[in-house]
C-alpha cells in the first residue's frame, strides 16, 4: 500500500515504514504529524485518485529529526571583469517515518 502526499510544495510517494526528508515542519522530535493532502492511495489494484485530494485520507508520520542539509555553494563569476561572489546555503529539513496510511 502506498500514497502520494503533498507537503512543502512537493509531492512524495510514501509507504508504511519509509523515512524521508521534507521541508521543515514546526514539530518536536518524537511527536506525530499527519498529512491530509493525499492525492492518491493505492492498495494492489484498488487505486483511489483524488479530485484534487482523496476524501478522508490521512497519512500519519513520526518526526525523527530536525536538521540541516549539506551546504550548497553559490558562485557568481565574470571573467576578465575582476568580479567574483561566493555564498553558501544550508536548507532546514524534517526527517519523518511514515507509520500509517488511513482511508476513511
Amino acid at each position: 500500500m502506498y500514497a502520494v502526499i503533498v507537503t512543502g510544495g512537493k509531492q512524495y510517494r510514501v509507504a508504511i515504514g519509509d523515512t524521508l526528508k521534507i521541508e521543515k515542519l514546526l514539530a518536536e522530535v518524537g511527536t506525530q504529524v499527519s498529512f491530509d493532502q493525499v492525492l492518491l492511495v493505492a492498495k494492489g489494484d484498488d487505486i483511489k485518485i483524488g479530485t484534487p485530494t482523496v476524501a478522508h485520507a490521512i497519512v500519519s508520520a513520526e518526526v525523527l529529526a530536525q536538521a540541516r542539509l549539506a551546504k550548497v555553494r553559490i558562485i557568481k563569476f565574470r571573467r576578465r571583469k575582476h568580479y567574483r561572489k561566493q555564498q553558501g546555503h544550508r536548507q532546514y529539513y524534517t526527517q519523518v517515518k511514515i507509520t500509517q496510511i488511513h482511508v476513511g
